[in-house]
């Protein structure tokens, strides 16, 4: 049984039991930034709350009941019918002038090795840990066995019509692509094939897939 650590005391603003998605995602920021920023952002009224955060040590963070939802992707229907799952990452990064180190839009710094690729206009990313892809996939492979869902994986990050409509796991990139979660650094092939799991690709059409997303 994967170790869950409760955290916070943050309030959700509805109930949802029956879970269709499981959708991953990022911080943009250092995990305890992040949790400070939803813990006093509006004098602690902040109602943009993910269900799981995972750390870049693989500790997990549970923040919200998982049969319940807040605001956190901005629509009705999304936010009451997924599991928001958020690693601890940058995402992407801008090399700093005359310097070996790299910050992103909220301006952390980073100064370790970069993942080097062109998508949606950024060029740099912090790479996901390979213990959080671990984590995330047992995580996942329990909240599908605990919930009664599908245990189907999109398996890529670029946008797919009607992603709302597909049970299982998807990313928040799937959805539009203003978002670079999750960016182009996560194995999903890793987290798909993980022995401790028994998560299966979706085999998504390939014609539904824009190759230039």
């Amino acid at each position: 049984m994967l170790s869950i650590n409760k955290y916070g005391n943050f309030k959700s603003i509805g109930k949802q039991k029956k879970k269709t998605q499981i959708v991953l995602c990022h911080t943009s920021r250092e995990a305890d930034n992040y949790l400070a920023s939803l813990k006093f952002r509006y004098n602690g009224q902040f109602d943009r709350i993910p269900h799981f955060v995972i750390t870049n040590t693989g500790e997990v963070l549970q923040l919200l009941p998982e049969t319940t939802y807040s605001r956190y992707f901005g629509e009705q229907s999304v936010d009451k019918n997924s599991i928001f799952v958020c690693f601890e990452n940058l995402g992407w990064l801008e090399k700093k002038p005359l310097s070996n180190e790299y910050i992103n839009w909220q301006g952390s710094i980073y100064k370790e090795q970069v993942y080097e690729k062109k998508w949606r206009d950024y060029f740099f990313w912090d790479p996901y840990k390979a213990v959080q892809i671990e984590v995330a996939a047992k995580l996942c492979n329990q909240l599908t066995d605990t919930l009664q869902m599908e245990k189907k994986c999109i398996g890529h990050n670029t946008k797919i019509e009607g992603i709302s409509k597909f049970e299982g796991i998807s990313s928040k990139s799937n959805y539009d692509q203003r978002f670079t979660d999750l960016n182009p650094s996560f194995n999903f092939e890793t987290f798909i094939d993980r022995k401790s799991t028994r998560l299966n690709s979706s085999h998504i059409p390939l014609s539904r897939m824009p190759s230039s997303a």
